[in-house]
């Protein structure tokens, strides 16, 4: 016997198609229909998660990992809601979601019939777009209109810049099949494929380029947020060799393995002058990927503001971050960096400028090296020196994941050797939240052999606990655990830390440790109580015995505040030497 949810089996099956392998399920009955669907089918590997909120950010990992969407399921009310976080950092990340929110029958919404809320459009201009599929299925435009729109859902996810989509999928009782229905998926599916051009330079683009590049000395390339791209960083390395222009960027630039890539920028340009800022000031700025992380970094550039600004871009609307933006370039870094390396710059007295202004970036950062060899290892332990030692002792390969606040302002200040080959790193800096930095971490390790390495605080961790509330082994999850009993961060920047209600208000004091957690979760626990043991316990941490391994560091905010405070001072004395 045929099921009358058919065509919502054949989601699924759709799904398959079009290259989606993994699903994030959540508990709930309404959506017995779509669940029946994905755990059936033989070239899905679903997963059921019982925390949405945490379920929509392991599918974000997921995601990020398998460079495909991933399907997140949900039954109806405010357990679509829980969503809403990931959706969030998918969209501002561009991350490709396909999210399926089971519904009532549009009929019941607002008659107090349990679980129903308003949830078409929910998730508001945090999705590229929403749509509501029919909820009778027995005509067959009816079933022309699911098949066209969960195409058309899943082409459009994938369209840059990627990004998450959602389908409201109402359904009528009753939910589950009959003893004598039987699943199936259909053949000969409609697949309906997006053929996009290519993203090339135009004739017209090259005649400007070319003619604008000769009039600039004074030129920089600033790296934002992105995945590891091996085309990217050939790109850009052979670039650099020709033209010998200053490539900048934050640890998410995943550019850490160019030659002479400036990666110290947010150390030296904290605490340099205005006069070494001014020399440092760019004609011509050229902007690749996402958000940046040194507020530093984004302060000189508006300050010091290029002449002109080219942003390179697949596709999608441009973030103009650093308020000077003059030409945007829908292609990919290596189309356009690659064209670039074509360009002769004779060499002359002009070209020779360019060489000078490299040299001054060259200098900073060797002198940010030169006080970070000279600060670490710190005489007493404190936060930032034991993220130091993790860093310095990465697995290879492995991706390293930081948690937002003062994790990924740690590892930034640090960063990676153009030698530690084979590390991508990861964090949620679409939003910027802790909401859920362990449970992406955990959608990546779910999803690969690999070390997954999280540096995390105690309220981004605590807060997302319910990362390890399901079934699933994560022999290859290590988790660095910087525990002050609060939010170190607003000790750190200016405000907050000097009210008198800072202690209970903004840094939210907190007694939790992670032995409990550990145990509860049969994880390995490591605690580091002092300096002595940091050798030991790093080398035990990494030791690859198919457990998931937590290593703590309890320490007081007030240290961890001074000694970073005194490496921004060591940075400021070395421009009085």
């Amino acid at each position: 016997m045929t099921s009358r949810f058919q065509p919502i089996f054949d989601i699924a099956a759709l799904c398959a198609k079009k290259n989606i392998r993994n699903a994030v399920l959540c508990p709930g009955s309404r959506s017995a229909p779509l669940v029946l669907a994905f755990t059936r089918h033989p070239d899905i590997k679903s997963r059921i998660f019982s925390d949405e909120r945490s379920a929509g950010f392991i599918a974000l990992g997921m995601a990020q990992q398998s460079k495909s969407p991933t399907a997140l399921i949900c039954t109806s009310g405010t357990a679509v809601y829980n969503f809403a976080p990931a959706v969030a950092e998918a969209y501002f990340s561009r991350t490709p979601l396909v999210i399926f929110t089971a519904d009532r029958p549009s009929e019941w919404i607002a008659q107090q019939d349990g679980q129903t809320i308003h949830q078409s459009e929910i998730f508001g201009k945090h999705v590229k777009k929403s749509y509501s599929l029919p909820q009778e299925y027995d005509h067959a435009d009816n079933q022309w209109v699911i098949n066209r729109v969960v195409n058309e859902a899943i082409n459009l996810a994938l369209q840059e810049p990627k990004g998450p989509v959602h389908l409201n999928v109402p359904f009528r009782e009753p939910l589950y099949p009959q003893a004598d229905e039987s699943i199936v998926y259909t053949d000969n599916l409609r697949i309906i494929e997006d053929h996009r051009s290519e993203l090339y330079l135009t004739d017209d683009q090259k005649a400007f380029v070319s003619g604008s590049w000769q009039q600039f000395h004074n030129i920089l390339i600033v790296a934002g947020q992105q995945a590891i791209e091996s085309e990217t960083i050939k790109a850009l390395t052979e670039f650099f060799e020709v033209h010998n222009v200053p490539i900048v960027g934050d640890i998410i630039s995943n550019c850490y393995t160019i030659p002479k890539m400036v990666n110290h920028s947010d150390v030296f340009l904290g605490q340099c002058s205005e006069s070494v800022k001014k020399t440092l000031k760019p004609d011509l700025l050229i902007t690749i990927g996402g958000p940046i992380i040194s507020k530093s970094l984004k302060l000189f550039l508006r300050k010091y503001r290029a002449i002109e600004h080219w942003h390179i871009q697949p596709g999608g609307d441009v973030a103009d971050t650093f308020q000077s933006i003059t030409h945007i370039f829908n292609t990919t870094p290596e189309i356009f960096f690659t064209f670039l390396r074509t360009l002769v710059r004779p060499e002359t007295f002009e070209s020779q400028k360019q060489n000078n202004y490299n040299k001054l970036w060259e200098v900073e950062q060797r002198r940010a090296e030169r006080t970070l060899a000279e600060f670490f290892p710190t005489k007493e332990l404190a936060e930032i020196d034991l993220v130091n030692e993790i860093i310095k002792n990465l697995p290879t390969p492995c991706n390293l994941h930081l948690s937002n606040s003062m994790s990924v302002r740690y590892a930034n200040y640090i960063g990676l050797k153009s030698d530690q080959t084979g590390i991508n790193v990861f964090a949620n800096r679409g939003t910027s939240g802790i909401d859920g930095c362990t449970s992406t971490t955990v959608g990546h390790a779910l999803l690969n052999d690999t070390t997954n390495v999280l540096i995390t605080g105690d309220m981004a961790f605590f807060y997302d606990r319910n990362a390890f509330w399901h079934n699933y082994p994560l022999p290859n999850l290590r988790i660095v655990l910087l525990n002050n009993h609060g939010g170190i961060i607003f000790k750190m920047i200016d405000g907050p830390g000097s009210v008198p209600e800072a202690d209970e208000y903004f840094i939210t004091k907190q007694t939790l440790n992670a032995k409990k957690l550990c145990e509860e979760f049969d994880f390995e626990y490591l605690k580091i109580d002092n300096k002595r043991k940091v050798k030991n316990l790093i080398n035990d941490f990494f030791d690859s015995d198919k457990r998931t391994k937590v290593l703590e560091l309890e320490s007081d905010i007030t240290h961890n505040k001074e000694m970073f405070d005194n490496l921004k001072e060591k940075i400021k004395k070395s421009y009085e030497l």
